[in-house]
């Protein structure tokens, strides 16, 4: 509308001329005239200010035909490249979701018959291709954060998990927090008992040796100040040892010592974590990362041990 009223500015004179009297034309219409003609520009001069309707060219297009892949070029291959990429995410989340839903009850990989564990290494192996970080090392913002342990090959960490060590203690965590900032790695193991929480924790240096690949030495080992619970959880029993031991008769007296627990709990949370340190040759270890993104961090380490650790506050930690 701005350009109507712009032409409207300038007066017209309509010419009525009656068909009986009129001449023949002298030039053929505009039909007619060469392309060379209609696109020529207009001239300017001073004072004078004039305007050719060949300056304008108006382009209709087909609605169809401009959303109609088939008609623009690369439409195609770009809709096509677009749909896989929708394809390939989800395929990722269902394999994720089927990952955790198959360690399920495996007590992070101790208690998974072979079965199972054929099931979750086929699983892991699918996610591994479809790796969206080929590179994880240069994506340090992903790895770092906390990252809580759902599974294992590592035979060396079943003793640990295995309650049978030692009676009314279980393993209630094992997390891996990494601080890119800092190049530094916390390896920590939660214990819960009816009395008191503690942790063991191990800190070390990492450094990169490859794209995928993390080289990391331990420098410190820290058993951290017990923290007395304000009330008592006594089982009915517990086993050790293959046998189930029946807590009935010493409930009462366990209870009894619920009325002390706030008072002592003061004294031994005032006490510092005791540290010790590391043998230097023997405390090293490197860490291969298979999978990574914003949930779920898959890691193989000596001896083909496989990880599966899951990032803290991710909505998969929830069954």
């Amino acid at each position: 509308m701005a350009t109507v009223q712009f032409f409207n500015q300038f007066p017209c004179k309509t010419r009525v001329q009656n068909p009986s009297n009129s001449k023949p034309l002298s030039k053929p219409p505009s039909s007619l005239v060469p392309m060379s003609a209609l696109t020529r520009r207009p001239s300017f001069s001073p004072g004078e200010f004039a305007v050719s309707r060949s300056d304008f060219r108006v382009r209709v297009i087909d609605a169809e035909d401009e959303l109609d892949p088939e008609t623009s070029e690369g439409g195609g291959s770009a809709l096509l490249m677009a749909e896989e990429a929708i394809e390939s995410v989800e395929e990722t989340e269902v394999l994720k979701r089927s990952l955790v839903d198959s360690l399920y009850g495996t007590d992070r990989g101790l208690s998974a018959s072979s079965e199972t564990r054929a099931e979750i290494g086929d699983l892991i192996t699918q996610l591994e291709s479809k790796n969206p970080t080929p590179a994880p090392t240069d994506a340090l913002f992903l790895l770092n954060g906390k990252w809580i342990l759902a599974y294992t090959s590592f035979v060396g960490l079943f003793p640990l998990l295995s309650r049978g060590i030692v009676p009314l203690v279980k393993v209630d965590e094992i997390s891996q927090t990494i601080d890119s900032d800092n190049f530094t790695v916390e390896n920590s193991v939660l214990f819960a008992g009816p009395l008191a929480t503690t942790s063991i924790s191990t800190n070390a240096k990492f450094e990169i040796r490859s794209p995928k690949r993390v080289q990391i030495k331990f420098e410190e080992g820290v058993i951290g100040t017990p923290q007395l619970t304000d009330s008592i959880e006594i089982p009915e029993y517990v086993e050790f040892l293959g046998q189930k031991i029946d807590l009935t008769p010493i409930r009462g007296l366990l209870t009894s010592v619920q009325d002390t627990a706030t008072s002592v709990a003061r004294t031994i949370s005032s006490q510092p974590p005791l540290k010790f340190s590391l043998p230097g040759d023997s405390a090293q270890s490197w860490l291969l990362t298979t999978y990574l993104d914003k949930d779920i961090r898959i890691s193989r380490g000596d001896g083909g041990s496989v990880f599966v650790l899951i990032k803290e506050g991710s909505p998969l930690l929830n069954p």
